[in-house]
């Protein structure tokens, strides 16, 4: 049986979808992107600020789900534009010090015109 996960320290879903689900030993979270949780505005218009924005939505999820980074197994990660990868990636490995399997992509556009998404699949 699952449980759907909600904080109200992370960014509210803007779809028919959950912060994030529970399965088993596993918390699957749904792609967070820079949204502040406080003013429900994306706030930041560069890759670092919206990346720290992202990190601290995802890591408000998985502490809801019973989670943490450390415990991250797979992370799934959107940029708008594969030019903005190596700051990115600077921040992200400061979250990510486990170093999960990971996959990312750049895409043509994002939620709420961001420049960054990630999610997580993460052990309890």
């Amino acid at each position: 049986m699952s449980k759907i996960v909600h904080t109200d320290t992370a960014p509210a879903a803007i779809g028919p979808y959950s912060q994030a689900v529970v399965c088993g030993s596993l918390v699957f979270t749904s792609g967070q992107i820079a949204i502040n949780p406080q003013s429900g505005q994306v706030e930041a218009t560069d890759i670092v600020g919206q990346t720290e924005q992202v990190m601290k939505n995802l890591g408000e999820v998985l502490t809801a789900a019973g989670s943490a980074y450390e415990k991250a197994v797979k992370t799934t990660c959107y940029l708008a534009d594969m030019a903005d990868f190596a700051a990115f990636n600077e921040i992200y490995g400061r979250y990510f010090v486990g170093k999960p399997a990971r996959s990312c992509v750049a895409v043509k556009t994002l939620p709420k015109n961001v420049l960054v998404e990630v999610d997580v699949i993460a052990e309890i």
